[in-house]
């Protein structure tokens, strides 16, 4: 009886533990959702079992528990691997049984068999969920696609769903508060060398009513007010187990943008044939006209065809090299070789470049200062330069600035180009850097000629380098601004080799000693033409030269009454030479330059330059500036005595022209000699500004101070003569300068 009472017992216990296996198995299989899995999985294992705490560790993904870590003491922990099929998957981590002491055998075996159940239950979650995000990015690829997709029912012909580019298509056919239902019973379709019909009629087109595939149909979906679509269609069938057509997923490609494409490049091959036509046809008839007219042509003539026949020759030379290039581009074949360059002598290349073509526009520069150097091939970031100054130009009056220059962008150098002309429209701006495209007038009309290459020219050599280009303007009429950048690089450990010399002139023949001499040194050929030429109408010698290393050499030889010096020249600068040159310190210096900024013009007066003249300039100009120089140089008003002036540590030796601060030797510019020595031979006197200007800079200079002052500061700073406790020079506020009175001592022989 005892027995039997026993066995009524343990079916008892059997039953009310599979009652809890069930309903355990249950919960975890009621959800596909991950963690919901996770967390029933893991509150029936310790239902089951007993255990106050637990975790369980699925591969691959975050831990769910309520504890931290495992379970020190082995003999009250329970470890089961979650197995699905051969492969576990994952382990429940269980600890402290409820009344204490250890999981028992059947704990083990109990927990075993829900182990293998919950396997099947987060497989089945698993799944579920890489099916949902499969499915999401599924959804997202689709409605990013560039190519329209609806997906339609078969039965009811209705539209399921469709993504954004079809929306967009429908959008451009659909009125102002029209249904899609609405539009697509107005809407009409054209296949191809067919009839019209209605949208119900092309769903039951033979092909679609019998479930099969239709492949690149070009359609015209349009509408009674006569807006039209066309699109190559794609349509396939999707199917039910049974084989049954479920609904049909319709791909549309919008062929606007091809028929836009197709329209630019025949207009691009008629440009093109264009462009090439013209000179060729000027080359023809001028060959024809010298071939024809013999000996009838005199030599003026017969040296205008020729030129013809050369600037023609030129311009179909440079057309087929962007059209090269632009191939290169496209097909990423476009290599550069980049070095250290200087920003600054780049933008100077750019300059000289665009005025030797004829660049009839003002250019002001803009250059920050200290710019680093640049990974560049030259010849093609000027290249790229050009085409902006040329675009600009283009696109400018002929009186308007054109603004150019660099500053620093992070580990960049931003090169721009700014004009005030014609500006650029929103709706071309997306497109301005593709192949055919050209910047257009008010009325939508190209206003320019040319290829419509060298913005997209521009684009690939910047790419190739490493930087990117972009275009910026408020509107029509309001101007545009051309940025890009050039990889920055470090100063040290790097030489910049020279950009080569553009043109340099042959040695110059002896100069005749009875004419004036000047000096002109410029990188440009075509200023040198021009000064060379307006020096030669006035009576001067000019002695030219584009390598400035020729400079020294030419001081000593030809003994220049006068120098004219570009600010910027290959592989260094007009400052630099001139304070490199010793000859150069006692001959009057006038800087040529097309940097007009006040800081520059300042820079070059302060470091001795007579005179500072703006690019362009005319030739009477010019003359009078170098004439005014020479009479302030050679005037009879600074004879200086023989003796010497001496004061404390100073002593000026007028005979040798050489000033020393304690016996040591102190370099003054020019201009900085010509000013100490006119105050010291007026010692004990108060020299007025105007009086000082008139002796050292000449009759007619301007009355401003700032050119005396900032000489003064000079010497001072030479002569380690502080302001604030003069030794030698002392200031008369609002009135000018003195130096006091000294000794005279008589040179020795």
């Amino acid at each position: 009886m005892a027995l039997q009472n026993e066995s009524e017992q343990d079916i008892e216990v059997l039953k009310e533990l599979l009652l809890k296996l069930s309903e355990a198995s249950l919960r975890v299989s009621g959800s596909l959702d991950i963690d919901a899995v996770r967390s029933e999985a893991l509150d029936g294992a310790r239902a089951l079992t007993g255990a106050r705490h637990g975790r369980i560790a699925l591969n691959g993904e975050d831990e769910v528990s309520d504890e931290s870590g495992d379970p020190q003491d082995a003999n009250t922990s329970l470890v089961m691997p979650i197995r699905q099929g051969d492969v576990q998957i994952g382990e429940f981590h269980l600890s402290e049984k409820e009344g204490g002491g250890e999981f028992s055998d059947e704990d083990k075996e109990t927990l075993a068999l829900f182990a293998s159940q919950t396997a099947t239950a987060i497989a089945n979650a698993q799944r579920h969920r890489d099916e949902q995000r499969a499915r999401t990015h599924l959804e997202a690829l689709i409605d990013i696609s560039p190519i329209g997709v609806l997906v339609i029912d078969a039965k009811t012909e209705s539209i399921e769903s469709l993504n954004r580019e079809a929306m967009r298509m429908v959008n451009s056919l659909q009125d102002v508060g029209q249904t899609l239902e609405q539009l697509i019973d107005s809407v009409t379709i054209q296949r191809a060398n067919g009839p019209e019909m209605s949208v119900d009629e092309l769903m039951s087109m033979q092909n679609l009513s019998l479930g099969e595939e239709v492949s690149a149909e070009e359609i015209v979906f349009r509408v009674a007010d006569g807006r039209t679509v066309t699109a190559l269609l794609n349509a396939a069938p999707i199917r039910t187990e049974e084989g049954e057509v479920q609904s049909f997923v319709i791909t549309l490609q919008d062929m606007m943008p091809l028929e836009e494409l197709e329209r630019l490049r025949a207009e691009f091959l008629g440009m093109v044939s264009h462009e090439l036509r013209a000179p060729l046809t000027s080359i023809k008839g001028s060959a024809a006209t010298l071939i024809s007219g013999g000996q009838s042509l005199d030599p003026a003539e017969t040296l205008q065809f020729h030129r013809i026949i050369d600037d023609q020759a030129e311009h179909m030379r440079e057309l087929i090299t962007d059209l090269l290039d632009v191939a290169r581009v496209e097909s990423g074949s476009l290599s550069v070789t980049p070095s250290p360059y200087d920003s600054v002598m780049l933008i100077d290349q750019a300059k000289n470049a665009f005025l030797s073509a004829g660049g009839r526009n003002n250019l002001e520069l803009n250059l920050q200062l200290d710019l680093p150097q640049v990974m560049a091939e030259w010849r093609r970031i000027v290249q790229v330069l050009n085409n902006l100054l040329s675009n600009a130009s283009k696109h400018s009056s002929a009186s308007s600035t054109i603004r150019m220059g660099a500053v620093r962008d992070g580990v960049h150098v931003a090169f721009f180009v700014e004009d005030d002309g014609s500006g650029i429209s929103p709706e071309v701006m997306p497109h301005l850097f593709r192949k055919h495209s050209r910047i257009n007038g008010d009325d939508g009309n190209s206003v320019t000629t040319g290829s419509g290459l060298g913005l997209a020219i521009c684009k690939g050599i910047v790419e190739a380098h490493g930087g990117r280009i972009w275009a910026e303007s408020e509107g029509v009429g309001m101007g545009a601004r051309f940025t890009f950048t050039l990889p920055a690089i470090a100063d040290e450990g790097l030489t910049i080799p020279p950009l080569p010399v553009r043109a340099s002139s042959k040695p110059p023949e002896r100069a005749h000693r009875n004419q004036t001499r000047i000096l002109v040194v410029d990188d440009d050929p075509r200023t040198l033409r021009y000064v060379r030429d307006a020096l030669s109408d006035s009576s001067f010698f000019p002695i030219v030269t584009a390598d400035p290393m020729d400079v020294q050499r030419l001081v000593k030889e030809e003994r220049p009454h006068l120098v004219l010096l570009d600010l910027m020249l290959p592989g260094t600068d007009g400052l630099e030479l001139m304070q490199s040159i010793p000859d150069l310190a006692n001959i009057p210096v006038i800087f040529i330059s097309a940097y007009g900024r006040d800081h520059i013009v300042a820079q070059a007066l302060e470091a001795g330059a007579a005179d500072y003249v703006v690019k362009p300039f005319s030739p009477t100009e010019l003359v009078a500036r170098i004439r005014s120089a020479l009479r302030r140089q050679t005037s009879p008003q600074l004879s200086e005595p023989t003796d010497s002036y001496v004061v404390g540590d100073l002593i000026i030796n007028y005979v040798e022209r050489r000033v020393t601060v304690a016996g040591r030797p102190v370099r003054l510019t020019n201009t900085e000699y010509r000013l100490l020595s006119e105050l010291s031979v007026n010692a004990g006197r108060v020299l007025t500004h105007s009086h000082l200007l008139q002796r050292v800079w000449g009759m007619g200079h301007p009355g401003h101070p700032g050119p005396v002052r900032t000489v003064i500061k000079n010497i001072r700073r030479k002569l380690d003569d502080r302001a604030t406790s003069p030794l030698y020079i002392f200031s008369e506020p609002r009135v000018g300068y003195r130096m006091p009175k000294g000794e005279r001592q008589p040179v020795e022989n």
